[in-house]
């Protein structure tokens, strides 16, 4: 009877929550990342310099950070079905918004309200999820969950570039349409959260008495052993040296995630100058692809051992490797193999990174802290694209700020070795029937 409890508990989850989250994490970051590709056209018709163009991007993280923790903090208090919904609603109208932009300062201001409005939504995600899946799952849960975010540039990426061709339709530019089109979808779905998303799997009506009550004993027995339990204050729980830790891992990380994907349609069109923008938007959407791809195997192989420390910080090693024998390969096609290998390293690790933190934090403070380690990467969006686009005017080349990334990646990678212990102590291996039944 446990088997198939567990079983067909796990199954209602995967089918009723993961599928719907995906989609909207593939809109929220359709929403953030489509400006990669409307530079193409965008930069030209406003005027801005690589340097104006990176300010604009990061202009996105200025807000995001300011109301990130905050908003994870409410989240708690009024319900994550209430809370998502008015995120993906409010953004998606500032992201329709971007069509009517006409100059630099707007394109700021534009994105400074799309950080804000989008604030908290990832980690609130994350969050939503770990009150959902026992930690056995959690790393594949995670591995679905972050698809939403690659989805984005291996779908979004040459839908948008397809998108720029209406260019003076309705003597409107392609790029105010792609924003204008892209934007509605997250109005959409966040009415649509009210209905989809329970706040918890106590309001699912969609589990049994018997499912509802294994799943909270289940949680209740992942959750004795956290670092970090309900009972600890959120605030000082950001000053915990495991949560210092995971920020500094994630910060590094996200030089690879931000950099190269906001830079990404850029970097191949000076790869594979005189190509049409729907073949740039192909050609920078393959990395992503692969990335789907390692990050399932790595959470999926995760979970199954029971390790986390080598598949969180191995990735992030052979990630900075292979970005750095692109930047100095002389070879066009090997130097664009090279980089999407460095795409589908530096997303292996997500999941499995994800699955640690839940497992070592528990309740309000658990928000919180997800939400500070967001915080604390999303620096990099502030600081790193206005550099690297910086450095591309001034040496004409991404060659120096990409090795910067690399750098990065690299030392990541041996911090997470070193800061993530083996997990075999902390998730106990699953009984017979358990393991019997792992999806």
């Amino acid at each position: 009877m446990n088997t198939d409890l567990h079983a067909s508990t796990l199954r209602q989850l995967n089918t009723k929550i993961i599928p719907f989250i995906v989609i909207c994490y593939f809109v929220a970051n359709l929403d953030k990342t489509n400006i990669s590709i409307a530079a193409l056209q965008m930069n030209a018709d406003l005027g801005l310099s690589a340097s104006m163009y990176g300010l604009g991007v990061g202009m996105f993280y200025v807000s995001y950070i300011l109301f990130e923790i905050p908003s994870n903090v409410i989240m708690t208090k009024v319900g994550a079905r209430r809370w998502i919904a008015r995120i993906m609603v409010t953004w998606g109208i500032v992201s329709m918004g971007m069509a009517f932009v006409n100059s630099a300062n707007q394109l700021y201001v534009m994105r400074f309200l799309l950080g804000m409005a989008e604030a908290g939504f990832a980690p609130g995600i994350i969050y939503y999820i770990s009150c959902w899946f026992p930690k056995s799952h959690r790393a594949r849960a995670m591995s679905f969950f972050y698809m939403g975010s690659v989805a984005a540039s291996i779908i979004g990426l040459p839908v948008s570039g397809a998108l720029l061709n209406m260019n003076g339709i309705a003597d409107i530019a392609g790029w105010r349409w792609l924003f204008a089109l892209e934007g509605f979808p997250a109005i959409a779905l966040g009415v649509l959260v009210l209905w989809r998303l329970p706040d918890s799997p106590d309001h699912a009506a969609w589990l049994s008495p018997q499912q509802k009550s294994w799943l909270r004993q289940r949680l209740q027995q992942d959750n004795a052993g956290v670092e970090i339990s309900e009972n600890h204050a959120w605030l000082s729980a950001l000053k915990n040296k495991t949560v210092l830790l995971l920020s500094l891992v994630w910060f590094l990380q996200a030089f690879g995630s931000i950099g190269i994907t906001l830079f990404m349609p850029l970097i191949v069109k000076s790869m594979a100058a005189g190509q049409s923008n729907v073949v740039i938007g192909l050609l920078s959407a393959v990395p992503f692809a692969l990335a789907c791809l390692f990050m399932y195997l790595n959470g999926r192989h995760s979970d199954r051992t029971h390790e986390r420390s080598w598949h969180m910080g191995l990735p992030l090693i052979f990630s900075g490797l292979s970005l750095a024998l692109a930047i100095y390969s002389g070879n066009l096609l090997v130097a664009y193999f090279l980089l999407v290998l460095t795409v589908g390293f530096n997303f292996a690790l997500t999941p499995v990174f994800w699955a640690v933190t839940t497992e070592k934090l528990a309740g309000v403070a658990a928000a919180a802290s997800i939400a500070f380690i967001n915080t604390v990467a999303n620096f990099v969006g502030l600081g790193l694209p206005p550099l690297l686009g910086k450095i591309k005017d001034v040496t004409n080349s991404y060659h120096s700020g990409l090795l910067i990334v690399a750098a990065a990646l690299i030392i990541g990678g041996v911090i997470g070795i070193l800061i993530s212990r083996p997990s075999r102590r902390a998730l106990k291996p699953l009984s017979r029937t358990e393991a019997g039944s792992r999806q």
